[in-house]
């Protein structure tokens, strides 16, 4: 086999192999780990169960690939549109976060909860997930992703909030989306506030003035209120 010969080879072993996850994440975006067996996911895909073992090696490696497929299409959907408005860009990644979780919640369940037993293959996913977010929203917030500790501190557990928010409102969805995007949102703004207090050198970003919460209300300007609002 010459070498364009090799290349046509790899590029349709790519394809199936793609084609392959493609057809996973369909599968477990609903369904759990354990629900589907090998011969299930085979017949789904029209091929043979031996051509599954081939590119992944078990159920459990097949899985996992799924799961590094979804969260890297995550962490691309957060840092895209880098020309939008900087509080944009942070309302788009909120977004973009909750809708993943609802169009692929067995993966997402799996990456906060381990899912497929929870071991340092997981772990290293979920960590990955959650820098690749934290230099996101540094980008968005600052244009840059180089941040002091502290900043990076308080967006990790900002962060942490959403996970445990976002797996609630998952067993929950009489709420539509726009309501823990809103409240995410809101607490991102406090969060990046409070960065500012303790480090002057990122300051928060002002306010989108054209951004309104479903609730219709303003989001609270600098400074207390009363029960009224003024």
């Amino acid at each position: 086999m010459n070498g364009s010969q090799q290349s046509g080879a790899s590029a349709r072993s790519q394809l199936r192999r793609t084609e392959l996850i493609a057809t996973g994440r369909k599968l477990f975006a609903k369904t759990s780990y354990d629900a589907l067996s090998m011969d299930d996911i085979a017949s789904h895909a029209g091929v043979a169960k031996g051509l599954i073992y081939y590119y992944f090696k078990s159920k459990r490696g097949y899985y996992l690939a799924i799961v590094e497929d979804s969260v890297h299409e995550l962490v691309m959907l957060a840092a895209s549109d880098p020309g939008l408005p900087r509080t944009v860009r942070v309302q788009r990644t909120v977004e973009a976060y909750l809708r993943f979780a609802q169009e692929n919640e067995s993966a997402y369940r799996t990456i906060i909860n381990g899912g497929v037993g929870f071991d340092t293959q997981v772990q290293a996913i979920r960590d990955a997930v959650r820098e690749g977010l934290v230099l996101t929203l540094a980008q968005g917030a600052y244009g840059t992703q180089d941040m002091p500790a502290i900043a990076r501190l308080a967006l990790l557990g900002w962060l942490s909030s959403v996970e445990w928010l976002t797996l609630e409102w998952l067993g929950h969805q009489d709420l539509a989306l726009e309501i823990p995007r809103d409240l995410l949102v809101r607490m991102l703004r406090h969060t990046l506030d409070t960065i500012e207090e303790f480090a002057p050198e990122c300051p928060s970003p002002p306010p989108d003035p054209d951004w309104r919460p479903v609730t219709g209300r303003e989001p609270a300007p600098d400074g207390p209120r009363d029960a009224t609002g003024e």
